[in-house]
């Protein structure tokens, strides 16, 4: 992380093409260029096939740009390997999508732990780590609990102690209320504004209005491009 810093996420001119056929192409991402801060709260909007979730996919480094730059925290992701990537996966972005993916055996809490198991973290400091994103979700009391104990609203939170326990530079929400009836999906999306006045970047991938409303910037995508880009109060 660069001392005095404060961009988390700059794209120029960021391009994705699929081939779908021996002559034909669909670009799904056109020419895209913003910068997201540390510490914001931004929705990214768009109908179905406008593009969001080919920008999510670039952005989680789940997918590698045809052409434009890409920088997350100081590196230039567009230039890495696929290792490089998937380290970058494990320990930058902690993701949460709208099915919880959660093991139906393991407890809660040894769900949560997962990613630090793979990473090779101490048992101590693993235990430690893993009962702090508990608590940061409220989940402390429910962490031996297995998923089908658990309501709807109670998965997601643990899901998302997941993608915290690593302690990412950035939070990636893909439809995290999609799978949940109104008045849960309202305590996930408060949970959210906790976690980013506690500090958390955090990105929401949505084509409600209603739940990008929630955030503080609302980046809309259309046919591959930025259509708008609005922050509360004011646009451009």
């Amino acid at each position: 992380m660069s001392a005095g810093n404060d961009v988390l996420i700059q794209t120029k001119d960021l391009t994705k093409t699929y081939e779908m056929g021996e002559h034909q192409e669909v670009r799904a991402l056109c020419e895209v260029t913003l910068t997201i801060r540390r510490n914001e709260y931004v929705a990214i909007m768009g109908p179905s096939g406008s593009g969001k979730s080919t920008l999510m996919n670039l952005i989680g480094c789940l997918d590698t740009p045809t052409s434009g730059e890409y920088t997350l925290d100081g590196r230039l992701i567009s230039a890495l390997t696929e290792n490089e990537l998937a380290d970058i996966r494990n320990h930058e972005i902690g993701f949460v999508f709208q099915v919880f993916n959660l093991l139906p055996r393991a407890t809660a809490f040894h769900n949560v732990e997962l990613p630090l198991i793979y990473k090779g973290t101490k048992k101590k400091e693993r235990e430690e780590r893993t009962r702090r994103a508990m608590e940061m979700v409220e989940m402390a009391d429910r962490m031996h609990h297995r998923p089908n104990e658990l309501s709807g609203g109670e998965r997601q939170r643990v899901a998302i102690a997941r993608a915290l326990v690593n302690e990412p530079s950035l939070l990636l929400a893909d439809e995290p209320t999609g799978n949940l009836d109104s008045k849960t999906g309202q305590e996930i999306l408060k949970l959210f504004r906790k976690l980013r006045e506690r500090g958390n970047t955090i990105i929401l991938v949505t084509h409600d209005k209603d739940i990008a409303l929630e955030t503080e910037r609302i980046i809309s995508i259309r046919d591959g491009r930025i259509e708008k880009d609005e922050r509360k109060g004011a646009s451009k």
